[in-house]
Order: C-alpha cells, then structure tokens, then sequence
C-alpha cells in the first residue's frame, strides 16, 4: 500500500509506506507504529504537548544513524505549529510545536520513532518548566543499582518541594522529571538539577556520582547537563529505536522497585495503556518552587566547573583515544581491532574503562570511544597511536 489517509483529531493525515516495517525482530510497521501514539496521545501529549521539538528522523530505518532536524520542514500542513528557538551558537530555528493526535501521527510519518522535545512552553520559550534528572548508569552497573539511585533522588526532589515523576528511560537509564512553576532560567533549573546530583552523590557514594569527567565516574551518573539549553530527552511513551520497540514508560513509585525495562515495549504498554491508563495523569498541575534546591545550591558551594573546550584540561587519568567514526558499529569494530592487538593487557580492563561517547555533530550522532588504562600497570600501558578510524564530522561531504 502506497499510503494510507487517517482521519484524526478532525484533521486528515497522510501515512505514507504504511506497510514498511520499522522493527523486523517485533514485527511492526509504520502504521502500526503511528496506531501506537493515536492509542496512548493522551498521555504522550503531556509530554512533547506545546513544547518545540527535535525531530529525529530514521528515515533509512533502525540500521541507520537517525537524522537530527531542529528546524521543521519547510513542506507542513497549516495547522503545525513552530516556534523559533534561540540557540547558544548564535544560531536560531524554527522547531515543530505539537498540539495534538493529528500532529502525533504527522511527524511519526517523517520517520521520527521516539520524540524529543524541550522543557519549555512554544509560549515561554527563557523559563522552562521541567526539571529532568536522567540516571545514566555506567558500563557494568547493575540495574537495581540504579533503582536504588532513582529512590534516592525522589528524597532529594521532594524533601524540596517538587513532586517527582519516574518513568523508564526505554534504555539502560531512568528519567525523573518534576514539575516546575516557569520562573526561572535554563541557567538556574541546570544549577538545580545539579545540586539534585550532587545531593544524592553525597547521600550514596557508592552508588552515584555527580562528576562531570566520564572517565572520573563510578556506578550511576544523575546528568543534570539535560537541563542545559537546548538539550532534549525521550518524552514520556516514546518508542526507542532498539529492537524490542521499548518504550519510555510512565511509572507510579510502587511500581519502581520492581520495574524492568524490557517489560515496557509498544506491545505491551498499549495493553498497560488499556488497563489502567496514564500513570502521569497528575503531573500537569503538581508545578513547584526551585527556590529551595537553589538554596541548598548556595550552602553546598560551587560545584565542578564544566568545561570550556579542547585542550584546556590536564587529563586526571590515562587516557588513549581509539576511534571516532560516523557509526557505533565502526567503533566498536575499531575497538575490537585495537583489543586484539594487545590482548595482553586487555584483561585488566573494567567495563567502565571503555568510554563510548555518542557526539552531537550538525544533523546526526557520531562516535568516538577512549581507553581508560588507569588499571593497566604503568609499564604495560600502551602508547597513543594513530586512530584506528578517524572520521571528522565537520568536513564537508561527512553527512553530518
């Protein structure tokens, strides 16, 4: 079937290749897909409703890198909505605003799988009105782990008098959000969240880390950086690209010890959708106050400071760079390559030794993966040697 016309919200859109499949070990198509959002609009609209939007575009499928695209396309029925956002580069775009089922199901057609949207209002584009705390667990980190971590934050958030929403990230992390009055700037719901982090590093130490570095961090990063300007998160029921069609699913807190990511797919959370709705039904009017994180901000003192740019650091730690590449895939290939060269060292390596960083280049994702040797006997530590890809974003014709 060439396309297929769906009358939603009163307006008529149009699915192209509904046919197509987008996630051949789950089975379902682009319509199936679209069918999903329609199901569950009520509750993905409390998180991407009203607010600017990255689309992230798979328009090659899973098995490509997706497509970042800030501005909406220039071709977009009347009824789409943008707003022009500023960015720190200097630069502005005018990003997709949805409003309803209708447009749900308009950019799922581009070819966007999960949605991505800003903490702020396409009204109030300076004072954001989320706080998301997003626990990224390091390599070899156990998933209860991060669960304890989770409960940990909630203390901080509500102990300050913001209410905390948990929901599962739809991949190795966990999202928190919290609800807040829109008064403050990006640069004070970022200095919060970051007292958020540092709290619950000072409460479990040996559970989460608040350190900026990568390679400096143990058991649970709390990544406060999403609250920076124009960053996005996976709103709240966004399918994930990955091949069981996992979802970012909306919990209630009794349900967060015992919780599973992979219990939450397309499938099954239209089945949880049916039985008991949206667990976030709430969250619209459980708005707060950030005063009193920014006030535990002054007691705590200033924090870390971020960094500034290339080269203007001494590595704390023996690092070696192994490849940056247009694709996960090649790096790992690169890094495979680089073990069997010296595989007599590569049995001291800890699973948070290989630091795998996803880049944010001019329209897409690349790769870049380092070597942390700091469990490698001095005298057996490899030197820098050139990369084994070496792959620059920014070069004209890279794709980026």
């Amino acid at each position: 079937m060439a396309s297929e016309v769906l009358e939603v919200a009163g307006r008529e859109v149009t699915v192209t290749n509904p046919d197509r499949v987008v996630f051949p070990e789950a089975g379902h198509t682009k319509l199936d897909l679209v069918r999903y959002y329609l199901t569950v609009a009520e509750g993905a609209l409390r998180g991407v409703g009203g607010r600017p939007m990255v689309l992230k575009r798979f328009v090659k499928g899973l098995g490509e890198e997706a497509i970042w695209q800030k501005r909406a396309p220039a071709k977009r029925p009347d009824w789409i909505e943008v707003a022009e956002l500023q960015y720190r580069s200097g630069t502005s775009a005018a990003e997709t605003v949805v409003r309803d089922a209708a447009g749900l199901a308009w950019v799922v057609n581009l070819g966007c799988i999960d949605l991505n949207p800003h903490p702020v209002r396409a009204e109030d584009l300076d004072h954001p009105d989320e706080l998301r705390v997003d626990l990224d667990p390091m390599p070899g980190v156990e998933w209860g782990q991060i669960v304890d971590v989770a409960l940990v934050a909630r203390e901080v958030l509500e102990e300050h008098g913001l209410t905390a929403w948990p929901k599962t990230s739809g991949s190795r992390g966990f999202h928190i959000y919290a609800r807040i009055d829109p008064l403050w700037s990006y640069r004070d719901v970022r200095l919060a969240a970051e007292t958020v982090a540092r709290e619950v590093e000072i409460r479990v130490p040996d559970l989460a880390t608040a350190r900026w570095w990568k390679e400096e961090r143990e058991g649970v990063f709390v990544d406060f950086n999403q609250n920076a300007k124009d960053r996005t998160v996976a709103s709240a029921y966004s399918v994930r690209p990955l091949p069981d069609a996992r979802v970012s699913t909306p919990l209630t807190w009794d349900e967060v010890p015992d919780c599973r990511p992979a219990d939450f797919t397309l499938s099954t959370v239209l089945d949880r959708w049916a039985l008991r709705g949206d667990a976030w039904a709430g969250i619209e009017s459980a708005g707060g106050s950030l005063e009193p994180l920014l006030d535990l901000a002054r007691r705590l003192g200033p924090a870390e400071k971020p960094p500034k740019g290339e080269g203007r650091r001494q590595q704390t730690m023996p690092l070696i760079e192994i490849a940056r590449s247009k694709t996960k895939d090649e790096s790992l290939a690169a890094l495979d390559r680089w073990k069997q060269r010296h595989a007599a060292i590569v049995g001291y390596l800890q699973p948070a030794d290989v630091l795998v960083d996803g880049m944010r280049g001019r329209s897409s994702i690349w790769y870049r993966i380092r070597v942390n040797l700091q469990h490698v006997p001095e005298a057996e530590r490899p030197e820098q040697e050139p990369l084994e890809v070496d792959y620059n974003p920014w070069a004209r014709g890279s794709g980026s």
